[in-house]
């Protein structure tokens, strides 16, 4: 991955647009403000005061002309195979392995492309998917050997087992491992406070270990304080809608994660989806947002907060955090950022794009994390600063 950046047309002093910008001024903007492309994904870090870069272009290497082709032609050939296969299933010249959704007088319950799919082409490759682990996810683990005599409908496990290189799991730190200093420790809490608190933290849920756990993870990220919740995905969607709700609006980046928005419905705040890492996209939508205010009272809305991913793990792109902050500081938005899969994975002290970009934490509102991809447990957490 290649990525270079873009310095924006006016320089960018804390979030402000500084049009009228002297000759000499221009020319040392110019020299900090442009960064040259790096290669292996790696942005230079911009020192503070320096032209925050509007832009991040980001390019991939581009797919094989003849592997393209080569998966078009297999679907091609695997749909028209399904559907030849289906006419035999209902001609009863072709045994059916799948449950059939035939009852009288009912509606369809499935959708049917998605139906003939999962007959023809997903059940035809999926002895190569859902493999079950017989191991730690570590570097190398142990995949159970099975065979299915239904045409991979249904699966018999053997007693024997392989060895794979794993390339899938979010256990970037090797911490989530079977020894080592981190199980041992693991075990000896265990013994000592057992596996559940069985109550909430609002009753009787609350442990020593969530406060030193808390205090910890504050001090880790740059933050006042911080709180845990129990569920990663919870984090997000329980958490937007405390800070969220009627009268509000939340600009949220069209490939963030399914919590995020999820958070975002359930908070009954308006929501407007802005081009993925696009600043120039996302300032459009926030100015229109404030010169035209709520829909149809056209009042002020209560807060503006800004949602994105640190690190986006299905495309593997880096959100452009310094641009984020140029205009969050300079239209007075909040920022939610994620950081489920940055955290621990990237930056010089492995502290997320916050570390990554050498940016304040204290100009992040929101820093959200979670604990099962990195540090190999389970639960998340909100940081940020203390509220008087």
């Amino acid at each position: 991955m290649l990525i270079t950046s873009e310095k924006s047309d006016h320089s960018m002093s804390n979030g402000h647009s500084n049009n009228h910008v002297s000759s000499s001024t221009k020319d040392d903007s110019s020299k900090n403000g442009l960064v040259r492309p790096v290669k292996n994904g790696n942005i230079p870090k911009l020192p503070q005061g320096n032209v925050t870069p509007m832009e991040l272009k980001e390019e991939f290497e581009d797919t094989p002309f003849f592997i393209v082709l080569c998966i078009y032609v297999s679907n091609a050939i695997l749909t028209v195979f399904g559907y030849l296969r289906d006419f035999l299933r209902k001609s009863g010249l072709e045994k059916n392995f799948m449950a059939c959704d035939n009852r009288e007088g009912y509606v369809s319950l499935y959708r049917s492309f998605e139906s003939f799919y999962t007959r023809n082409i997903y059940m035809r490759i999926r002895d190569c998917y859902n493999m079950p682990i017989c191991s730690v996810p570590g570097a190398r683990m142990m995949m159970q050997e099975r065979v299915s005599h239904d045409y991979n409908c249904t699966f018999e496990m053997k007693d024997r087992a392989f060895e794979v290189i794993n390339m899938g799991s979010y256990n970037y730190l090797g911490f989530a491992e079977n020894n080592g200093r981190c199980t041992h420790s693991v075990a000896k809490v265990i013994r000592s406070y057992g596996i559940s608190t069985c109550s909430t933290r609002h009753e009787l849920g609350t442990l020593d270990l969530h406060i030193e756990l808390e205090k910890l993870i504050a001090e880790f990220v740059g933050c006042e304080d911080s709180i845990v919740i129990g569920m990663g995905f919870a984090t997000n969607s329980t958490s937007i809608p405390a800070i969220a709700g009627k009268g509000c609006l939340l600009m949220s980046d069209e490939l963030n994660h399914s919590s995020l928005a999820l958070g975002c419905r359930l908070s009954g705040a308006k929501i407007r989806v802005f081009k993925h890492n696009n600043m120039k996209n996302l300032e459009h939508h926030i100015r229109t947002a404030i010169i035209e205010g709520q829909p149809k009272t056209h009042r002020p809305w209560k807060k503006i907060i800004i949602i994105v991913e640190g690190i986006y793990s299905m495309e593997g792109t880096i959100v452009n955090l310094p641009g984020l902050i140029a205009l969050k500081k300079k239209y007075k938005c909040y920022l939610y950022l994620d950081e489920a899969h940055s955290i621990g994975a990237i930056g010089p002290r492995g502290r997320g794009v916050v570390d990554y970009f050498g940016c304040n934490p204290q100009d992040i509102d929101f820093l959200m994390g979670t604990f099962s991809k990195s540090f190999g447990a389970a639960g998340g957490y909100i940081a940020g600063s203390k509220v008087g």
